[in-house]
């Protein structure tokens, strides 16, 4: 085989020259340090062959040399150089030396090469652990990952760098499952992992959601000895807070030997994420070397909590340092600006946004319109909308949204109807928009329209249609919407299964409403469908069955909120339960930490009226620390009038007359009540007065729920 001439190349002359001159001292290859070194390949070759017989004694420093030399081009990568070394393997009858073989196979692999590598592999008969274990490491570093298991499945001595550099593969590629299979196989055989080996494994747990695995793999990095490894006790760390476990995590944080910025910010991240962000703050501010991850995760922590002007001061301070914002960070300025309605401090980060070129994001863009959107601005949000890209459909969609928003039902439905292509949040938006400004007719036509235009319903526009139907109180169509859930695997979150809930017991079919919380409540995480079904229960006047649900729901790990306690207010009026509702009024705020507002006082002194407990009733609406409304005062009139307490009732018709002077049907209570304790001169002039005021009874009306 004829060598190709050597490229100038002044990494090439030293490569090819360590080989020749510490093979061969005596050879007439001569380095020159001129940039175009003199080489006379034929001389050297007519010099191996001349000497083959004397390559025994030669060989193991003409092996080092080759050995070195292919290392070289590895690094380098000198493909062409390295070719040649090869071409000098096999004359010189080499290429079966097992330690040239794999130095070959690993510079073919290094250079990107894998399939010259892979027929070099596949060609030899004498191979060992090393030859498989760079071939395996070659398949999966090129993301051949489907060679490399086959590869790893013929192996017959496999070694830690064999599991390592599987397991490594498969997390790369997203296999968590399956990287940990591996791991596992690993431990069975008793082959010793390390750092690497664990760095992988827990990120593997991490992105798998590694509950209740933490410990156990922490006392593994123990039992080996690998704790001291900084990136092994920083993923182990991530883990614990991964699994919520802070108090581990803090524990292992402090008690690591050394940390590296990432230890940190994965600490910080802890905290801020579950809430913690003071604790983060303290984390923060012992970063010696913060980083924009640093910066931007306690910046992050104070947004999520929506504490504003502290996430701003941290801002400011981070720009001191020199470093600047990026997109993320100013979105999530204006997302919270938004949430909390800050005008002021939005239209700072707009600017931001606009000085340094986010504007120009789809995104960003959109997020600026629902910013305005959400501070009332309708004017701005248009504007914003008009001065940007309108091939963005978000876009679109957001200024719908802002319209809906804003109660400008109308003008949403015209930049719907002008849209130049609709996604299904151009249909969800304008769907709710309809179901919330109380045309459910309008909201169900839109949908029956978004279907016959091939758009599939997601989960949210689900919800708005079933909301619409709840109020229009059409069975036979709710159940349709429920079987078209079901058929399309569209999820039933637990913001749909309240929808339905509550859909079925406005149809007055309390028994579909049961099934369908029977299906769910076990996989239920918010306390929505809980106080569907409660609330359902107690308006149809099955109270013990709703305080009974109720009664299950403290015993999962679900908290009640203010909505829970005025289904169970109402269900304990409906049984007459006065003791039961007494108590669960005072523990709203004693174990629930739930203020009471204006609804609950409501239950209250309609249980009070209800019982006769008239005294009581209003004693607690003169305790309110509110207000009390017109309803409260009605109540409060309604029992009276029933129970033909005259004293109690005439105090009530005054302070809903203050309350509300127009109110009616205030006045017509206490007539009657005049009337039923025979005070007929009362009654007249109550009546007398109405008409001089012009104040007429509401006519009356019933309805067929289908």
């Amino acid at each position: 085989m004829m060598i190709i001439g050597i490229s100038r190349h002044k990494p090439s002359f030293h490569l090819l020259g360590a080989v020749f001159s510490l093979s061969f001292p005596s050879s007439k290859w001569v380095s020159s340090s001129s940039s175009q070194p003199h080489l006379d390949h034929h001389a050297h070759l007519q010099f191996f062959l001349d000497n083959e017989k004397n390559t025994k004694k030669q060989k193991p420093n003409y092996e080092f040399s080759l050995v070195s030399a292919f290392k070289s081009c590895s690094a380098y990568s000198c493909i062409t150089q390295g070719q040649q070394l090869h071409s000098l393997v096999l004359k010189s009858g080499l290429e079966s030396n097992i330690f040239i073989l794999n130095s070959l196979i690993t510079f073919y692999v290094k250079c990107g090469l894998v399939s010259n590598a892979k027929k070099i592999f596949d060609s030899c008969t004498r191979l060992d652990a090393v030859s498989y274990n760079i071939m395996l490491c070659g398949y999966v570093k090129f993301g051949f990952l489907n060679e490399a298991s086959e590869l790893f499945d013929k192996m017959t001595e496999r070694n830690c760098v064999s599991y390592t550099t599987m397991i490594m593969g498969l997390v790369q590629k997203g296999f968590q499952s399956e990287a940990i299979c591996v791991f596992r196989d690993m431990r069975y055989f008793g082959v010793g992992p390390n750092e690497v080996t664990m760095v992988n494994v827990i990120s593997a747990y991490l992105h798998c959601g590694g509950i209740n695995v933490d410990k156990m793999l922490h006392g593994s990095v123990l039992k080996i000895g690998l704790i001291d490894f900084v990136h092994v006790s920083t993923n182990l760390l991530h883990l614990y807070c991964l699994s919520g476990c802070l108090k581990d995590a803090s524990i292992l944080f402090n008690e690591m030997p050394e940390k590296n910025v990432v230890s940190w910010n994965v600490m910080l991240n802890g905290y801020t994420k579950a809430g913690l962000v003071d604790l983060g703050k303290e984390v923060f501010e012992q970063i010696v070397d913060k980083d924009v991850v640093s910066w931007g995760t306690i910046i992050d922590g104070y947004l999520q909590a929506a504490r504003l002007n502290d996430a701003v001061k941290i801002y400011s301070k981070m720009l001191y340092t020199g470093l600047h914002p990026n997109d993320v960070m100013i979105l999530d300025f204006l997302s919270t600006c938004e949430q909390v309605m800050s005008n002021f401090e939005g239209r700072q980060f707009h600017g931001v946004a606009v000085k340094m070129g986010f504007d120009l994001l789809d995104f960003i863009q959109a997020t600026i319109i629902h910013f305005y959107s959400a501070c009332g601005e309708v004017d701005l949000a248009c504007l914003q909308f008009e001065v940007g890209n309108k091939d963005h459909v978000a876009s679109w969609n957001a200024l719908i949204a802002g319209f809906v928003r804003n109660r400008k039902i109308d003008q949403a439905r015209h930049l719907f109807d002008q849209m130049p292509a609709r996604d299904v949040f151009s249909w969800s938006s304008m769907i709710s928009g309809y179901s919330q400004s109380e045309q459910p007719d309008l909201a169900l036509e839109l949908f029956h329209e978004m279907l016959a235009g091939g758009v599939k319903p997601s989960e949210i526009t689900m919800l708005s249609v079933v909301s619409s139907i709840a109020s229009l109180g059409t069975l036979k169509e709710g159940r349709w919407a429920h079987d078209y859930i079901c058929k399309n695997s569209i999820p039933l979150n637990d913001n749909l299964s309240a929808a339905l809930i509550d859909m079925y017991a406005k149809c007055a079919s309390v028994n579909d409403a049961l099934e369908v919380f029977n299906q769910i409540r076990e996989k239920a995480v918010d306390v929505s469908p809980w106080n569907a079904i409660i609330c359902g229960l107690a308006m149809h006047g099955h109270g013990h069955l709703s305080l009974n649900i109720f009664s299950d729901l403290l015993r999962q790990n679900i908290k009640p909120n203010s909505i829970t306690f005025i289904g169970v207010l109402s269900a304990c009026c409906h049984a007459g339960l006065v003791e039961a509702g007494e108590q669960l009024f005072q523990s709203m705020t004693k174990l629930y930490n739930v203020k009471p507002n204006l609804k609950h006082y409501g239950c209250m002194v309609d249980l009070f009226g209800r019982a006769g407990r008239l005294r009581e009733a209003e004693e607690l609406i003169r305790s309110m620390p509110m207000e009390a409304d017109i309803i409260i005062w009605g109540t409060l009139l309604a029992a009276c009038r029933t129970h033909g307490n005259t004293e109690i009732g005439e105090k009530a018709a005054e302070n809903l007359a203050r309350v509300e002077p127009s109110h009616g049907p205030s006045r017509v209570l206490l007539s009657n009540i005049y009337a039923d304790a025979g005070k007929w001169d009362d009654a007249f002039l109550i009546r007398q007065a109405m008409r001089s005021q012009g104040l007429t009874e509401s006519t009356a009306y019933s309805g067929v729920v289908c």
